[in-house]
């Protein structure tokens, strides 16, 4: 297998005489770095993640005591009471530390704090299932740049060709072995050319906007570098590719943690009608006046108990609550069982492809050099006089075809690869 190694000189070489400070230079492997720094998706999925962080945060909070400070100032009068204390006016200064501690509640607390940590494992599945399609498609994209790179290459090829051919009618018509006629239709073919020209530097353009905007890069020409062509290696098995991606893929991972997630519901709901016990207890300082500062009463205060709950029966509530989490429970195991369907199609299709684009390349790898030979020998023909102008122009057809069809197999066959990896579940791993 022959590799190559990009320097920055490389680098700047492939970008032409066109080349821009102001258009930054990518390799695939820096495109993928920059994916997982500034893609969109990503870092709304890392956001998701930090959002079920502080909800686990918020589920353990139950499980911890809770402490709260109180202070009280009041004045009030009430006629009603002079009658009985001789005053009116009651001032009351109240300091108080109140401390509630769950003991008991049914596996209530447990279950939610456990739920939280499936949460937590949810989201780090979504943030692996974001980075392998944003890696998927990022790499899509900059294979389809350099596809347009190759397919502007080509269509230069055979206009600079048919500029030789036009070239060389007018030289055989100077000393009258040409007509007019082929002059024109010589002229016709270069102008001819020109829109394809036209249209593949257009693809150039729209391919790498669609590669910035996947890069998540505001503000910054990108343009890529590197080898469309690559050796075409055997495609994987069917079976091992499903067993990964059964293993791997984080959709999967995903519904097996909501699973236990939904399971841990069912238990908190069902706690919902069973009894609980609270550890309750308050300490504090108290400063009452009755009506002057001679009536001043003032001590400490606390208090300590134990609060049991038995909400019996609470109108079928929980009942209806446990049948709905239970519910959402069997809906995920039918969700589940038909991801996995869906992923084994998934498997079956890009193995396929990759199967199909490299044998695709492999049976176009020799048609580009017979197509060369081809059009030398037309070409030749013809500065003797024994081709026709028609005969030469299939032969540069059959060759910018066989050019086309080339690039498009080895792009069609990355591609492939990316996907089957992503299929597996194993794009962008350790």
């Amino acid at each position: 297998m022959v590799r190559f190694t990009l320097t920055l000189s490389m680098v700047i070489l492939l970008a032409g005489p066109g080349f821009s400070a102001d258009v930054k230079m990518l390799v695939l492997d820096e495109a993928l770095k920059i994916t997982l720094e500034k893609n969109r998706d990503i870092q709304k999925a890392e956001e998701y993640k930090n959002k079920v962080k502080g909800r686990y945060v918020e589920e353990r909070s139950a499980a911890l005591p809770q402490l709260a400070a109180t202070g009280i100032i009041s004045r009030g009068w009430d006629a009603a009471l002079a009658p009985l204390n001789r005053y009116d006016r009651l001032e009351n200064r109240h300091v108080e530390l109140s401390l509630s501690q769950p003991l008991f509640t049914w596996g209530q607390v447990d279950a939610a704090m456990r739920a939280a940590k499936f949460g937590i494992a949810t989201a780090d599945d979504l943030l692996r299932l974001y980075r392998q399609a944003a890696l998927r498609d990022v790499s899509a994209a900059f294979y389809d740049a350099l596809l347009a790179k190759e397919f502007s290459k080509i269509a230069q090829q055979d206009l600079d060709q048919k500029t030789k051919h036009l070239d060389e009618t007018r030289r055989k018509f100077a000393i009258g072995v040409a007509t007019e006629y082929d002059v024109l239709a010589a002229e016709v073919a270069v102008e001819n050319g020109q829109p394809e020209t036209i249209r593949t530097e257009n693809l150039i353009r729209t391919s790498r906007e669609r590669l910035r905007f996947l890069l998540g890069l505001s503000g910054q020409e990108v343009d890529v570098a590197g080898q469309l062509y690559t050796p075409i290696e055997s495609a994987a098995q069917y079976e091992e590719a499903l067993k990964q991606a059964y293993e791997k893929r984080p959709e999967l991972a995903e519904l097996r943690n909501r699973l236990g997630l939904y399971k841990e519901l069912v238990t908190v709901a069902g706690a919902g009608n069973k009894p609980r016990l609270d550890l309750k207890a308050t300490t504090g300082y108290r400063d009452v006046f009755l009506g002057n500062k001679d009536n001043e009463y003032e001590g400490k205060t606390w208090s300590v108990g134990l609060i049991a709950t038995f909400p019996f029966f609470d109108g079928f509530r929980t009942k209806g609550k446990v049948a709905q989490a239970q519910s959402d429970v069997s809906s995920l195991k039918i969700e589940e069982a038909k991801t996995m369907d869906s992923i084994s199609l998934q498997i079956r299709e890009t193995v396929n492809a990759v199967k199909e684009a490299g044998d695709i390349a492999r049976a176009l790898a020799g048609t580009v050099s017979q197509a060369e030979k081809l059009l030398q020998m037309a070409e030749k023909g013809f500065e003797y006089g024994v081709k026709t102008r028609l005969e030469v122009e299939d032969a540069e057809l059959s060759l910018s075809r066989a050019r086309l069809n080339l690039a498009r197999a080895h792009r069609d066959y990355r591609v492939a690869k990316v996907t089957l990896t992503w299929a597996m579940g194993i794009l962008g791993e350790p």
